[in-house]
């Protein structure tokens, strides 16, 4: 490795400098704007992450993220696709690295590195423009984010990734999203698909079944028939007349990365406390109904971190030998300079906490069938007890039209 060391030596005192002022970490910049979230003041939230996201650097991609989703909870849907389409953009362009910063990844610190995104956030970013496209009713819109996310997950499938990384809710809200378009057969494959996924999700089987028959496949039918022999199929399922009232509830917040207790170059995930674990959907004259786990984020990160252990573990070995001959090519020159050098690279090393931060612990769901006609419901978040927590959705209206699905997203912050 050739660097200047000029360069090198003024850069070290650059890093050197802001290590003492405390320069501030991925996760001291987005913490106040989490907190405003928390607290319902979305709008201090947006100002917080606005700037950061509209910076081209490379770290944008992350805060782009974060801010789609903060508009999400907002209520400014529009404002949140239009941040997520920059996003999801930015994820896919050419992968490369300059070899400046490759180098100084190596000699430094890895946030030094372009962010890229993990391979579940970057699919979650086209399930997240699929929920506000369902949202506000724009079927087309979705069915377009259907579609990229299948083409993400065929590209990744092929890439050998880990089942987690394929992020089975996305594969679930595109199956969603065909059976909404009455597209059956694409309906019944992204069914299939989300089963090899994740074959726990709850109802998964009922879900086979009744897409299976709708898409005109009776040997499946009959096979998904003697795997699941304990789903009773619902008549309604196949009742024209009928439409269907899906709520996805986003409960609290995923996991965040500090550095590890062992070792502060490496980072490591800890669990967020959230009060809501649940919610409980109250219709007028049905019934209630309680949320079911579709994607449990928080392990999927976890997962993640875990599969990559040894790579970001062969990554810091690299680095402090890299720091180590760059500071003995100093010391030929300047003994205390080299010194000082191999002081400053070490501060400035540490662990890289970048992560999309406002993800939710899990994603749920809840699915009604239901007649024609207007309903009133409420939409309530339990804690571990199942008590209400203070988080609801009072006296929502919603019309059930026939053959048609109602999508109602709701996050928890608590």
């Amino acid at each position: 490795m050739t660097i200047s060391i000029k360069r090198l030596t003024g850069s070290v005192g650059l890093f050197f400098i802001l290590l003492l002022s405390g320069c501030a970490t991925y996760q001291g910049k987005v913490d106040k704007a989490r907190t405003y979230l928390v607290s319902g003041d979305s709008d201090k939230a947006l100002k917080e992450l606005e700037p950061l996201a509209n910076t081209a650097d490379g770290d944008q991609l992350v805060y782009l993220l974060d801010y789609g989703v903060a508009l999400q909870v907002a209520g400014n849907i529009p404002e949140s696709n239009t941040t997520l389409l920059r996003a999801d953009r930015l994820s896919e362009q050419v992968d490369y690295q300059s070899v400046s910063r490759v180098a100084g990844s190596l000699a430094l610190s890895q946030e030094m590195v372009q962010y890229k995104g993990d391979t579940f956030e970057k699919i979650f970013i086209n399930a997240y423009l699929a929920m506000n496209f369902l949202e506000i009713g724009k079927l087309d819109d979705a069915l377009v984010e259907a579609r990229r996310i299948n083409e993400k997950y065929q590209k990744y499938r092929q890439e050998e990734k880990q089942k987690f990384e394929l992020n089975p809710f996305s594969k679930y809200l595109s199956a969603l999203i065909w059976e909404a378009d009455r597209s059956y057969d694409d309906a019944y494959i992204a069914y299939q698909e989300t089963y090899k996924l994740d074959p726990t999700i709850p109802d998964i089987g009922a879900d086979l079944i009744r897409s299976a028959k709708l898409a005109r496949r009776p040997d499946a039918y009959k096979d998904w028939k003697k795997k699941f022999p304990e789903v009773s199929e619902n008549p309604d399922w196949y009742n024209k007349s009928m439409g269907e009232l899906v709520i996805i509830y986003q409960q609290g917040w995923g996991p965040r990365k500090y550095a590890a207790q062992n070792e502060y170059r490496l980072p490591a995930l800890y669990p967020t406390p959230s009060i809501a674990k649940s919610s409980r959907l109250t219709i007028d004259g049905e019934g209630s109904y309680q949320s079911h786990v579709i994607y449990d984020v928080q392990a999927a990160a976890i997962k993640t971190l875990n599969d990559d252990h040894g790579i970001l573990i062969a990554k810091r070995l690299a680095g402090i030998a890299t720091k180590a001959v760059l500071a003995d090519q100093v010391r030929q020159q300047n003994q205390l300079l080299g010194d000082l050098t191999f002081l400053a690279m070490n501060l400035a090393d540490r662990a890289d906490l970048r992560q999309w931060s406002t993800l939710p612990q899990t994603i749920q769901i809840i699915r009604v069938p239901l007649k024609a006609g207007e309903y009133k419901f409420n939409l309530e978040g339990l804690d571990v007890a199942g008590v209400p927590m203070g988080e609801a959705l009072f006296n929502q209206k919603v019309v059930i039209k026939p053959g048609q699905k109602n999508f109602i997203v709701w996050r928890s912050v608590k």
